[in-house]
């Protein structure tokens, strides 16, 4: 073989790894963008549903798209693209109204048009009081990061969709508020945590207000891998904190 050819077949075999890497990253990008994307539990706000540490796939396609639907928000058009509201109950990731660079997840509460205040820990919805009974209390610091037992009760909302909420201090500030309407385009989030969640019971800047339909992300769906103690995943000698239980868990 020539010093010509073997410099060809070089140049060539370069030229297809580079190609193969560009078609690899393409194709991460299409999947992120309309399929799943990764998302890991930053805060205890979802507590007992979604822990820190919890790392979850959000399919992206749940409620359409917009621009937060790709990677840095880029401007480049408005409003949501094969919209689907979402339904009440469901844990959605959306992007902080106050700072669009920032991802949070709560649960959908109130919808378009409805009514919305908390009085003694007791969630109303256009006037109704939400089904709300003691379930027991969980005495587990890994799930509730209190060194106590925590009262958790189970919530209906209207629509049959139940999950646990944590009642850390009774009375707390955020059991009892002024009546919200949601406003057209917007939605109510509130974190499964009830006092340890800044959500839409508070206002922006360091609440998150209402959230409008653009700046959902996605629904989340299943939880892929745990782990607890602030471990990260890629400190393979710290897996013994892996929570096993709660890998391919749906999210509801």
């Amino acid at each position: 073989m020539s010093v010509a050819e073997k410099s060809e077949k070089k140049s060539g075999g370069l030229g297809e790894t580079v190609s193969v890497i560009v078609q690899a990253l393409l194709l991460a990008l299409v999947i992120r963008t309309l399929l799943f994307q990764p998302f890991s539990i930053p805060s205890g706000s979802m507590r007992p549903t979604l822990l820190e540490g919890d790392y979850l796939f959000v399919t992206k396609w749940a409620y359409g798209y917009s621009r937060h639907s790709l990677p840095f928000s880029p401007p480049i058009f408005s409003g949501r693209i094969w919209n689907t509201p979402p339904e009440r109950g469901d844990v959605a990731v959306f992007k902080f109204p106050p700072n669009p660079s920032l991802d949070y997840i709560k649960r959908v509460i109130g919808l378009p048009g409805d009514r919305i205040r908390m009085e003694s820990g007791q969630l109303f919805i256009n006037d109704q009081p939400v089904v709300r009974e003691k379930v027991g209390q969980i005495d587990n610091p890994d799930i509730t990061e209190e060194n106590k037992p925590i009262d958790v009760y189970r919530e209906t909302l209207p629509n049959g969709v139940s999950y646990d909420t944590l009642d850390l201090y009774p009375n707390s500030i955020a059991d009892n508020t002024r009546e919200f309407v949601v406003p057209e385009g917007n939605y109510f989030m509130m974190g499964d945590n009830r006092d340890n969640s800044t959500d839409s019971r508070f206002a922006p800047p360091s609440g998150v207000g209402f959230v409008p339909e653009e700046n959902l992300v996605g629904r989340a769906n299943i939880i892929f891998f745990s782990i607890a103690d602030g471990a990260s995943p890629l400190e393979i000698w710290r897996w013994g904190s892996v929570r096993l239980s709660r890998f391919f868990n749906p999210v509801h």
